[in-house]
């Protein structure tokens, strides 16, 4: 059977169509926000597209993509505005780093972290091997608050400077740890939250990884210093979970007037991201934002500059 070009591309343009629509209801179903994420890959398909119904002169599909591919967009261009605060001379330093429990290569760990070197520094997936692994960071590091795992679940704070009201909690209903603490910084207090939720791997998960998600907001605005929440999420900025969040606490996406930054998978790039998030008060700063560089995990980490206004 011959396969024509033109039936392939009707194909993949009623894919992206489908996936689109899909996106926008993942309130009504767990497996239709995973599509919600992709918003990116949708445009950049539909570019492709968009290419060859120019080439063969079929300008009415050419309209229909367009107008698809500037849809999903729509969704990604504000992170490219909202311009980034100016610039100071000493900014606080944070970086989000998911480790991968089952990831040995602890060289390339501290090579990223000294080269990044954060004053606050958020892991996650961190087993009682990594802390053991980890032992030379004591030296930069003299206040941390740990609570290791077997498992994906473990997380750790180091900081360069003192922290106080120390608490591991279990936010929502997954039963696994979170960060809250107040960070004493040179330029102010902020309340640090560190949290990882689970993945939305089937119905369950996704149940308590919304539950945490929704939990969040209510601790947000029970904090007295402005607050920075860090941790890979397991969601993108285009799920509704996500909004909500957003919405319900208050906080802002630093990503905002940086752009689409993807974190994970790092071995696929085209279907890359962005999982981590450090959502701040308005009353932070954010003078920089970047993704750092591998580091044998499958996420990429997430280093922003910061200050207390």
């Amino acid at each position: 059977m011959k396969i024509k070009l033109s039936g392939i591309c009707d194909f993949a343009a009623l894919m992206v169509l489908t996936a689109t629509v899909f996106g926008f209801l993942g309130g009504l179903f767990w497996a239709f926000d995973l599509f919600s994420h992709f918003r990116v890959q949708y445009m950049q398909v539909g570019l492709v597209l968009i290419g060859i119904t120019l080439w063969r002169r079929q300008y009415k599909r050419a309209v229909a993509l367009v107008l698809l591919a500037c849809l999903n967009y729509a969704f990604v261009l504000p992170l490219y505005f909202g311009k980034p605060a100016p610039s100071i001379e000493k900014p606080v330093r944070a970086m989000l780093m998911n480790l991968n429990a089952g990831n040995g290569n602890t060289a390339q760990v501290l090579e990223v972290i000294e080269k990044a070197n954060p004053d606050l520094l958020l892991l996650e997936e961190v087993t009682p091997e990594w802390i053991r692994e980890l032992a030379p960071l004591k030296k930069q590091y003299k206040y941390r608050i740990a609570e290791p795992q077997e498992g994906c679940f473990g997380i750790m704070l180091l900081s360069r400077h003192p922290l106080e009201r120390k608490k591991i909690v279990e936010i929502g209903t997954a039963d696994v740890p979170s960060i809250v603490t107040e960070a004493h910084l040179p330029g102010g207090i902020i309340s640090f939250i560190g949290t990882h939720p689970l993945p939305p791997m089937g119905a369950a998960y996704s149940a308590h990884r919304n539950s945490q998600l929704a939990a969040l907001p209510a601790i947000v605005k029970d904090q007295k210093y402005p607050v920075l929440l860090v941790g890979d999420l397991n969601t993108s900025p285009w799920s509704p979970y996500f909004t909500k969040l957003i919405r319900e606490s208050g906080l802002k996406n630093s990503m905002k007037g940086f752009g689409f930054q993807p974190t994970w998978p790092r071995n696929l790039r085209f279907l890359r991201i962005p999982l981590d998030h450090m959502l701040h008060d308005p009353e932070i700063a954010i003078h920089h934002r970047v993704v750092g560089g591998d580091v044998g995990s499958d996420h990429l980490p997430v280093i922003v500059d910061f200050s207390i206004k």
